[in-house]
């Protein structure tokens, strides 16, 4: 087992001082002792990876077992008035500042406040999703802990290895972003501060020094102590508001209601393109739920903290989105620093340094919570030994994962140093609406089945009615992004998907009740947010998806070369720990 309270050889040196970092820390499983052991490894992946596909986690491994790999406790010192300012923080950064003029001047025009409500909806669902399981599960891990326990350890690494993604391009597009709002506030062009590299491609030529330095900062931050996090972001987070109400005032008093006279330039379809890739906006609400293990009171302050957070950032991305396209028309929206560029157009050249100064503050915030929820999802899946068992050490003084936190911004500042904002923008995207679906996905398998009380007629049911919900919503999104604009193929998608969500509700009875806080409108609420997430997929470029499909097969080549066996043995050697009460551990599909 490596690090944490079931080392082989009993507890004896479990509890080191610090964080270490020995050849046990990173392959210490049986798999990996010897190349002998290595090859018969290699040999039984077809056995051990159907027990990894057909084995799915318990709540209780999850919160006691698992968690106590880490050597040392996070410290429980957040609130559900953190939460909410620790939610807004991760969400209204750069997706707001930077990508509304982007995709109002190239898809949606002044109608991107409708895109907007479309992915703050599709959010506000998951967000439901989400909230169940931090309460019941309220360990670092986040919707990788859901996924474990619910869908398997198969389901649960291709969900985390997108987690991972998500977090390190999330970063990596705020940092880049950072970068040009900081120029605008030196009145300089955004490539003044970056390197040209003539010999690569221009979407990764363009070299941003300014972006790694950021992210070098916010990691040393991020690991000094996550009350002091909070409290940072807390008292930037007022400010931020602050400029935010003076962008929707100072904005709507040079309003232009002419400029919304072409609404929708480019249809429906300009809406949903914008939509899918301004889901990035919304990207952070899921860092919240990572910290549920440091939460005092998880069943209280996790609704709270993420229905609020997100309620009030949906409201401010429209008003600002609305303030935005009446200040210029969308065809003269600056794509790189919209808002400051518009002030300055209508005269006010002076407030363009006011909005630069609270867009940086608001990238600053996005990264800091970013850095603390991409660290802890790291440092779960590490307890699993599906990575490293090194990246799962807390350290004792700080209660904070310093190696998974330094190894994630790492990634963050290479990726942000060389790749384009678009590029990021649209695989962050697909790589959050995957999750996002899967998510919604395993709260209806953990509220319609539980082994040994749903009988096998209603599995049978239940199997049969979530293939129809997720074949006609891929239906739907297939038909759309093939460029269909008729209504035929609609009229036959969209009743098979209600249908089968009411067969769900009608004839399948629920297998579990929730304990403390439940989704409302089950199965209605997390089958919507399978059909909205995937529909939205069906609105990104083909690029993007073979990016996202090259990521996929790098992610299946570790997970069969190392990730597999090391969580085979682990979860094994488990077993093998408590044989009297091993059915407690993991169940059968």
């Amino acid at each position: 087992m490596g690090v944490g309270t079931e080392a082989k050889g009993g507890d004896e040196g479990v509890r080191r001082r610090g964080c270490s970092c020995t050849k046990s820390d990173f392959l210490p499983e049986e798999s990996f002792q010897s190349m002998s052991n290595y090859l018969q490894a290699l040999r039984e992946t077809p056995m051990r990876f159907k027990d990894r596909l057909l084995s799915r986690s318990m709540d209780s491994t999850e919160i006691n077992d698992i968690k106590g790999r880490s050597e040392h406790e996070m410290k429980k010192n957040l609130n559900w008035w953190d939460l909410i300012w620790f939610g807004i923080g991760a969400v209204i950064g750069s997706g707001i500042f930077v990508l509304t003029g982007l995709e109002a001047k190239e898809d949606a025009g002044p109608a991107v406040v409708l895109s907007y409500v479309v992915s703050g909806i599709s959010a506000m669902l998951s967000v439901f999703c989400y909230t169940e399981f931090a309460v019941e599960i309220p360990v670092a891990g986040g919707s990788f802990a859901y996924l474990r326990v619910e869908l398997g350890d198969f389901m649960a690494f291709i969900g985390a290895g997108n987690i991972l993604l998500e977090y390190v391009i999330g970063g990596a597009a705020v940092a880049r972003s950072w970068t040009s709002y900081f120029a605008t506030l030196c009145n300089h062009k955004p490539d003044d501060f970056r390197i040209i590299a003539h010999s690569l491609p221009d979407d990764y030529g363009h070299l941003d020094p300014i972006a790694v330095v950021v992210v070098s900062i916010i990691c040393i931050l991020a690991v000094i102590s996550t009350k002091g996090s909070s409290r940072f972001n807390y008292i930037a987070s007022i400010f931020h508001i602050v400029v935010i109400l003076f962008i929707i005032i100072a904005g709507l008093v040079n309003a232009d209601t002419k400029n919304y006279t072409d609404f929708v330039p480019n249809g429906p379809r300009g809406i949903f393109r914008a939509s899918a890739v301004l889901f990035f906006a919304y990207v952070g609400f899921d860092a919240v739920a990572t910290m549920a293990e440091e939460t005092k009171n998880p069943a209280r302050d996790i609704p709270i903290g993420l229905v609020g957070s997100m309620t009030i950032t949906t409201l401010l991305y429209c008003l600002l989105a609305v303030t935005l396209c009446l200040m210029v028309p969308y065809k003269q929206i600056d794509p790189d620093a919209p808002f400051s560029v518009a002030f300055q157009a209508v005269g006010w050249d002076w407030a363009k340094y006011i909005v630069a100064a609270g867009a940086l503050k608001g990238m600053t915030t996005v990264l800091l919570v970013s850095a603390v929820g991409q660290a802890r999802y790291l440092t779960h899946i590490a307890r699993t030994h599906m990575m490293p068992p090194w990246l799962a050490q807390v350290h004792p003084k700080t209660g904070t994962p310093i190696n998974a936190t330094i190894v994630m911004l790492t990634a963050t500042a290479i990726i942000a140093f060389f790749t384009n904002l678009s590029i990021l923008s649209n695989l962050l995207s697909i790589s959050t609406l995957f999750i996002f679906m899967l998510v919604a996905l395993a709260l209806l398998v953990r509220r319609y089945y539980v082994s040994g009380v749903t009988t096998s007629a209603d599995h049978t049911k239940l199997i049969a009615c979530i293939l129809m919900i997720l074949g006609a919503s891929i239906a739907t999104a297939a038909i759309w992004g093939a460029g269909g604009d008729g209504w035929i193929g609609y009229v036959i998608t969209l009743p098979i998907w209600f249908l089968a969500t009411l067969a769900l509700h009608v004839f399948v009875p629920q297998a579990r009740a929730p304990k403390l806080w439940g989704v409302p409108l089950v199965p209605w609420i997390p089958s919507a947010s399978i059909l909205i997430n995937i529909f939205l997929l069906g609105s990104i470029d083909g690029a993007s998806f073979v990016r996202f499909g090259i990521w996929t097969v790098i992610l299946l080549i570790y997970y069969f070369i190392f990730g597999l066996h090391a969580s085979y043995d682990t979860a094994k050697e488990f077993a093998e720990n408590r044989a009297v009460e091993s059915w407690k551990v993991e169940e059968g599909a």
